[in-house]
């Protein structure tokens, strides 16, 4: 039985979607960097969500929760795209933390107006890589459909970014 198992999972990683193996595995390398940093983000996110004090505690305790809701299916579609690559996601936290470009203060717990610069400071940031990273997909690697993904997840970071700078700028 255990040899049917090993057969059926061998199979699923022979992906034959037009892509060389080469430049499968560099896609999912940087998806597995993106995937890093969306699971930082998100626990960053989640973190001011259950932290967040001050006058604008409502309105910064919802905004959080719609964002951390958004990052976790952002980094799920990620990761079933490096599935569908024949990859592996990354998903522990040691793994997250070795590939994550983003970086976090533990122990701390920052003002409102400091939760909304230091999230808006990881979504330009995101969205900065995601842009290097559309060309390398597309251009580089040939992969249109990472391409598109990364595209739609640029938006969404690009919408909770002005999100954050316009609660920024009513603080």
């Amino acid at each position: 039985m255990a040899t049917k198992t090993k057969t059926k999972s061998k199979k699923m990683e022979q992906v034959h979607v037009g892509l060389s193996a080469e430049n499968r595995q560099k896609l999912i390398q940087l998806l597995n960097k993106l995937l890093a940093d969306e699971h930082l983000l998100y626990t960053k996110t989640r973190n001011y969500h259950w932290n967040v004090t001050g006058i604008h505690f409502t309105e910064l305790h919802v905004l959080f929760e719609e964002q951390y809701n958004a990052l976790q299916l952002i980094a799920d579609e990620v990761a079933e795209r490096c599935r569908m690559l024949g990859g592996t996601a990354i998903g522990t936290m040691a793994e997250f933390l070795d590939h994550t470009r983003l970086s976090e203060t533990p122990g701390t717990v920052p003002s409102a107006p400091d939760m909304l610069a230091n999230l808006l400071d990881d979504h330009e940031q995101i969205i900065t890589n995601l842009r290097d990273d559309i060309d390398a997909s597309t251009e580089k690697l040939g992969d249109e459909g990472t391409g598109d993904l990364l595209i739609g997840t640029m938006r969404s970071h690009e919408k909770m970014a002005w999100m954050l700078r316009s609660m920024a700028d009513g603080s």
